[in-house]
């Protein structure tokens, strides 16, 4: 099979929902998926140089805070990205910010994500495949909107868009922006997203944001995140308090991608349970 034929084969299996990663687990215990050590667990991918990391935008620091840490610089648009696919679990998570950011969002909120339920090739977030992403459903993490929900659109090899969608319990706050409200109408969207419960309609796109309500950790701070992926539903804590709810997901199981998106982050634990 030449190169040409393969990668379209690829592209069309994605297009039903395929991961390239074969079987998608569901673990049955724990699974540490940053060892402290290396990358081991993840393949890098970056527009342009995709699996290649010329400017060392993934690594391994020996210390922050009294211990290892995976440190994204964020000078360009990628991810690590788990060399495994995955559905049924509780995502635990634990990061921090740095301090540098990068090029048009220098002087804008600290952003970077993660994407749940990855699939097709990577980078299909454009039509030829030198996207920073994958499609999948984004826990958002950026100053003030920490666990915000977006749909993250793909391709084919067709060059078809393919959406992915959920329904959520929402409601408007005063600018019109749609917001995870338990109280509020189901909807079901497959594009844009569903802002955390307490985000702040004052929002603005400046470094060092806070909102009035954060419940992340302050700046310098460690923040823990739990994403609970049970089926199609999605829940998201943050340091403990649910912040946003998906139901009826389109996609329910993938890779899992971590985004370099402008801002320098830490990451000192990422580990996949089993439901309880």
């Amino acid at each position: 099979m030449n190169h040409r034929l393969l990668f379209t084969v690829v592209c069309l299996l994605s297009s039903v929902g395929v991961t390239l990663g074969g079987e998608i687990i569901k673990p049955e215990k724990p699974i540490v998926l940053f060892n402290g050590k290396d990358l081991s667990n993840f393949y890098t991918w970056l527009v342009d140089s995709h699996r290649e990391d010329p400017d060392r935008v993934f690594s391994v620091v020996d210390q922050i805070d009294g211990a290892p840490a995976l440190r994204v610089s964020g000078e360009r648009w990628g991810g690590f990205v788990t060399t495994q696919a995955f559905r049924d679990y509780r995502l635990v998570v634990e990061f921090r910010w740095g301090l540098p950011t990068w090029g048009n969002r220098i002087n804008s909120t600290r952003d970077s994500g993660i994407l749940l339920h990855s699939q097709g090739p990577d980078g299909n977030t454009k039509e030829d495949f030198n996207g920073p992403w994958m499609r999948s459903i984004e826990f958002q993490i950026s100053e003030g909107g920490v666990g915000d929900f977006i749909l993250v659109a793909g391709y084919d090899a067709a060059g078809n868009q393919k959406r992915p969608h959920f329904t959520a319990s929402v409601s408007k706050d005063r600018d019109g922006e749609t917001v995870y409200d338990p109280d509020g109408s189901p909807t079901r969207l497959d594009r844009g997203r569903v802002n955390w419960f307490g985000r702040d309609p004052d929002w603005e796109d400046v470094l060092g944001f806070r909102g009035k309500k954060d419940v992340e950790s302050p700046f310098g701070e460690w923040t823990r995140a739990e994403v609970i992926c049970d089926g199609n539903k999605i829940t998201s804590l943050v340091n403990g308090t649910v912040v946003n709810v998906a139901v009826d997901a389109g996609l329910s199981g993938g890779n899992i991608q971590f985004q370099s998106e402008g801002a320098e982050i830490f990451f000192r634990k990422i580990e996949i349970h089993p439901l309880d």
